[in-house]
């Protein structure tokens, strides 16, 4: 035994007491504290205003669920082989949380926050002079070959109805930063760079609101996958009471079709 110490800011606990974040969990904390609250506080080491659970918990909401997607698939066909695995059809669902689906909101707040670290000088103030940052950050973009990431969406071709949501409650709480001004800037001005029309997709204003919120750019994908276990519980149980994976699996498998190697 050494007298080596491991420091932490999280939690603690004897055999007496439990604390997390300074506080009592039973006497501090439980009753007084919602989760959304709590996981905003683990990560970013400050208590949130309400104003910021408020954004910080629609983001959940937004990113909670999108009905049978490959994460909710996935974890269903996983109970299905192993029913006695809970843990394993959920992580299965948050696997393949991505640049395709889940990945967005963290790549969009990157994406965002990168753009912003390059502005020379003070930030824009009008939606003229946001609406030329966008222009040029498009430009810098299409001249690299890159994708923008929060453009577009595969259900939603004319809007995305969680983006003027979003937007709306940030602008009511006076959360409405630059992350989140920037990118309806790009939603305006991106025809006249990429020569189509694309929808600010939910996913990516979520990760602008939560780079407005201070959240660190390199965690928006844990907060993303922390919304989507929610949904994924809400699947697996239905899956309890109404099973829909079976079915999934004989379909695809009685029309598999051999095809001879080239």
């Amino acid at each position: 035994m050494t007298d080596e110490q491991f420091p932490t800011s999280l939690g603690t606990s004897d055999a007496d007491h439990i604390r997390l974040l300074g506080h009592e969990v039973a006497d501090d904390l439980m009753g007084t504290v919602g989760f959304g609250e709590l996981a905003f506080w683990l990560v970013a080491l400050r208590r949130p205003t309400a104003s910021e659970v408020r954004v910080f918990e629609s983001v959940l909401v937004a990113l909670a669920d999108h009905g049978f997607t490959p994460s909710a698939i996935a974890a269903r066909l996983t109970y299905l082989g192993a029913p006695d695995s809970l843990q394993g059809a959920i992580a299965a669902g948050l696997l393949g949380g991505g640049s395709r689906f889940l990945g967005a909101t963290e790549d969009t707040g990157r994406y965002l926050a990168a753009a912003l670290a390059n502005v020379d000088g003070d930030l824009p103030t009008r939606d003229s002079e946001w609406d030329a940052l966008a222009l040029e950050v498009l430009a810098q973009t299409r001249d690299a070959g890159e994708f923008v990431p929060g453009l577009g969406h595969p259900v939603h071709k004319h809007g995305d109805p969680r983006t003027p949501r979003l937007i709306a409650i940030a602008t009511e709480e006076g959360l409405r930063g630059p992350h989140l001004q920037l990118f309806e800037a790009i939603g305006r001005v991106h025809p006249q760079v990429l020569g189509r029309t694309l929808p600010l997709n939910g996913a990516g204003t979520c990760g602008a609101a939560l780079a407005d919120l201070g959240l660190p750019v390199d965690m928006l994908r844990g907060f993303s996958l922390l919304a989507r276990t929610a949904g994924l519980l809400g699947h697996l149980a239905e899956e309890q009471r109404q099973p829909m994976a079976g079915r999934v699996y004989q379909q695809v498998d009685r029309n598999a079709g051999y095809v001879a190697p080239q």
